[in-house]
């Protein structure tokens, strides 16, 4: 897989950025709520483009158990991944339903935007 980098950017601190892109999307996919909680804060902010913006670690979290687990997966669409500077990653996901997927089932591609404001040196 290519990953677009700044190179102007610390190779530690890009490839911090990338591990915790990837344990998240693990996260989302594995329904591993307390490890995806414990990535975020309890100010989170996140907007969908479909049901606008919520507000708050406790209602992203019930949204994914409500939503997403054992649903549907993502999965990182090869030489999509960018991360232009510390604490931003863009790409492309492909979403589909859950296991066992067959191709009725139907994916759709999603760009996703994250940013995050860093609170320690390698944390978020």
């Amino acid at each position: 897989m290519t990953v677009t980098r700044n190179p102007s950017r610390s190779p530690t601190l890009y490839y911090d950025d990338t591990v915790l892109r990837y344990e998240a999307l693990r996260c989302y996919n594995h329904c591993d709520l307390t490890t995806l909680g414990a990535m975020v804060s309890d100010d989170l902010e996140f907007y969908h483009d479909q049901t606008g913006l919520s507000v708050g670690k406790g209602p992203f979290l019930a949204a994914i158990k409500q939503n997403i687990c054992g649903k549907v997966e993502r999965a990182l669409l090869p030489d999509t991944l960018e991360v232009p500077a510390e604490g931003i990653w863009s790409g492309r996901n492909r979403v589909h339903a859950s296991t066992p997927w067959t191709p009725e089932d139907g994916a759709g591609d999603a760009k996703f935007v994250t940013l995050c404001r860093t609170r320690t040196a390698h944390g978020r």
